[in-house]
């Protein structure tokens, strides 16, 4: 049994158990709109907690009321550390957290292995965070459920829609990990995010460009298999780093969405 080792604990999220759980509560205690379905899937931002943890909690709230309604979640998440082609997928049994660890559901992974677009690669997951951060939220809420992470690079859209069809069931949660634009000023950044949540909740994949979502290729993936089998999106909340722990010169947006 392997275990892929929490590598930016401290850094994007506190480190130490106790203070990383208690943190998690009180996030997920906030006030947050709450919809009248669980979601199918969720898009969730992956900053540090002091700047989007709170737009992540408010996704994770909407499946609050049905852990056991879910017994995987697919994460897939941008690559920011290496070049990659493809989806990554890791040879690890567990993957690790300050608070405990998550079950990889290895037998789903191997069977990705079937695509061309996936191989196994433990040194892309090494030290990516877009992955990570989530799984705080995950484990507190549904810490016996499997994960099947994924992080992607240089890939197209219609490759991930190919994996999220492969991958979804009743059973399964989507969670796709992007940011929203990055380094604007504050005017500029809550005009493009506003343009991209028009575009999400219109499910209108084609218009969405890489400088609105760092995440952007699976953004548009999911949302054509949103499009493919009828289902909507809908917005949870939105900010940006100037709303949080930020100054407003150069900030960073966020949104958290819910595929229903």
């Amino acid at each position: 049994m392997t275990s892929r080792p929490a590598a930016v604990a401290g850094l994007f999220y506190p480190g130490d158990k106790s203070t990383l759980s208690s943190q998690v509560e009180q996030l997920l205690s906030l006030p947050s709109p709450i919809l009248n379905k669980r979601p199918l899937a969720l898009i969730v931002p992956h900053a540090g907690y002091v700047y989007s943890g709170e737009i992540a909690a408010h996704a994770y709230q909407q499946i609050a009321n049905a852990p056991h309604e879910i017994s995987r979640i697919v994460l897939i998440g941008p690559s920011h550390r290496i070049y990659i082609q493809g989806l990554a997928a890791p040879s690890h049994d567990y993957f690790n957290t300050p608070v405990g660890e998550l079950k990889i559901d290895t037998q789903t992974i191997a069977s990705l292995t079937e695509f061309p677009q996936v191989e196994f690669n433990d040194l892309a997951h090494q030290q990516e965070h877009s992955l990570e951060v989530q799984l705080p939220f995950i484990y507190h809420l549904m810490r016996g459920v499997k994960l099947v992470p994924l992080v992607f690079g240089e890939t197209t859209s219609s490759a991930i829609t190919e994996i999220i069809e492969y991958l979804w069931r009743e059973d399964t949660l989507i969670v796709v990990s992007s940011d929203l634009s990055h380094f604007h000023s504050y005017e500029e950044a809550n005009a493009i995010d506003n343009k991209t949540t028009r575009f999400i909740k219109s499910l209108d994949y084609q218009s969405i460009s890489s400088e609105m979502a760092c995440g952007s290729t699976a953004v548009k993936g999911l949302l054509r298999f949103a499009r493919q089998n009828g289902f909507h999106a809908e917005l949870i909340s939105q900010c940006n780093s100037g709303d949080t722990a930020g100054d407003k010169s150069r900030v960073v947006g966020y949104a958290s969405y819910a595929i229903v």
